[in-house]
């Protein structure tokens, strides 16, 4: 539908009305210049009143198109002059986004991105050690830090608090600060690692983790305690006194080798009782394998199962859901039989991995070979497994004596055919 024109005090500037909507006491007003451009008539709209344009605007807007043109510098159409607006709009935009994502404090972004991205994809003992280490010994340094003031001399200083023990007291009191162990050093380190990545992803820095020229600490945390049969045998019957669902997962871990959280996980399905295996889906190496019942896990498991009231987990905790920790009960039964008195060392320590650890062993000094040890445990390399080589003395004496007793006979009969 035509519009009706009307004309201004001003050259090649006109304007109609809106039908209803006012600006003031009059209707709304919308604004166009009309000029030549290479010989043709153009026109072009510029806005409505309400929008800040009047028939003066238009003007010096016209003008400054015609200047343009006549000196030819800058946009010599609106259309051309609106786009290089955009342009300029949108690089601002960015600019500011940049500088927003630039201020982003390591502290801020590990609470409302990585923290919650943490929790929905890794095993709550994951996402609570990583939140108990950036609490008490990564925010304390870095927290209030952008990304890209983040220096290795800043790792380097949670290194040196977490060698010695020095940290804000912002855990209970019952938590005292003391020196943590290098495989929770390097841990630290790697959360930190794996926060620049994910903000990396994220595009909120650029540049590579500042940590590439910072030196891990070394790691010796292979333990050498394994309990004689003696000791196990005392620790069974004092969890059983203390608990009979604790005796029944360490039952499993000293007489199959499964981890704690490979036990938690169990469900009914996963027991072949005619064959006596285990079956372990997803485990820490990330592979399934088949775990093999002793007759005393086969009849323990029998009589949980007729007792069970669904084919769910096999156990739960007080709210009937899975176990995600080994009961504190556990180390009070150790402290109690003096398992751990006068010993120092955490690796020559009593926890419930000693259980796994005493099942290799075990394994070793009946004279299994360490390959089949290796299947059994899961691991990825036989490397993980050479720990135990040592305890199958045993049975390499008794295979060296093997050997001497054969070349016992043979020897006089190699020196009589040399005479």
């Amino acid at each position: 539908m035509a519009v009706e024109w009307f004309k201004t005090p001003f050259p090649g500037v006109r304007f109609y009305k809106h039908k209803t909507r006012k600006h003031g006491v009059k209707f709304d007003q919308y604004y166009a210049i009309r000029y030549q451009k290479d010989g043709k008539r153009q026109e072009e709209g510029l806005g409505w009143a309400t929008e800040g344009w009047s028939a003066e605007r238009a003007s010096e807007e016209l003008a400054r198109l015609k200047r343009a043109a006549r000196i030819g510098e800058g946009p010599q159409r609106l259309r051309e002059s609106r786009e290089i607006e955009e342009v300029r709009r949108l690089e601002e935009t960015r600019q500011q986004e940049a500088d927003r994502r630039a201020a982003i404090t390591f502290a801020e972004f590990f609470e409302s991105a990585y923290f919650p991205h943490a929790k929905a994809h890794k095993k709550p003992d994951s996402w609570g050690s990583e939140e108990r280490l950036f609490r008490l010994w990564i925010a304390p340094v870095i927290g209030n830090f952008p990304f890209p003031k983040i220096v290795p001399f800043h790792l380097d200083k949670i290194k040196a608090n977490m060698r010695a023990g020095h940290r804000k007291n912002t855990a209970p009191k019952k938590s005292k600060p003391r020196p943590l162990t290098p495989t929770s050093i390097n841990h630290a380190l790697a959360v930190i690692r794996q926060v620049w990545n994910f903000a990396r992803r994220e595009g909120i820095v650029a540049g590579d983790w500042p940590g590439r020229d910072v030196k891990k600490m070394k790691v010796n945390n292979e333990r050498t305690r394994f309990l004689s049969r003696a000791e196990a045998d005392r620790l069974l019957i004092e969890l059983k006194r203390t608990s009979s669902q604790l005796h029944d997962i360490a039952l499993i871990s000293l007489h199959c080798g499964l981890r704690a959280g490979e036990i938690f996980v169990l469900t009914w399905d996963c027991i072949d009782f005619e064959r006596e295996t285990l079956l372990l889906v997803d485990t820490k190496n990330g592979k399934t394998r088949t775990a093999f019942m002793s007759p005393v896990v086969n009849m323990m498991l029998q009589r949980k199962k007729s007792e069970a009231e669904d084919g769910g987990l096999i156990f739960r905790d007080r709210l009937g859901k899975q176990i995600t920790e080994v009961s504190a009960a556990f180390a009070r039964v150790v402290a109690r039989l003096c398992l751990n008195v006068g010993i120092e060392d955490p690796r020559r320590q009593v926890c419930f991995h000693t259980l796994r650890h005493t099942y290799a062993s075990w394994l070793v000094e009946a004279g299994v070979d360490l390959y089949t040890v290796k299947e059994l445990l899961g691991h990825k390399t036989l490397a993980m497994t050479a720990r135990y080589s040592h305890l199958g003395e045993n049975s390499l004496r008794q295979a060296t004596r093997t050997l001497a007793a054969t070349l016992d006979t043979v020897t006089p009969a190699i020196a009589l055919k040399q005479r």
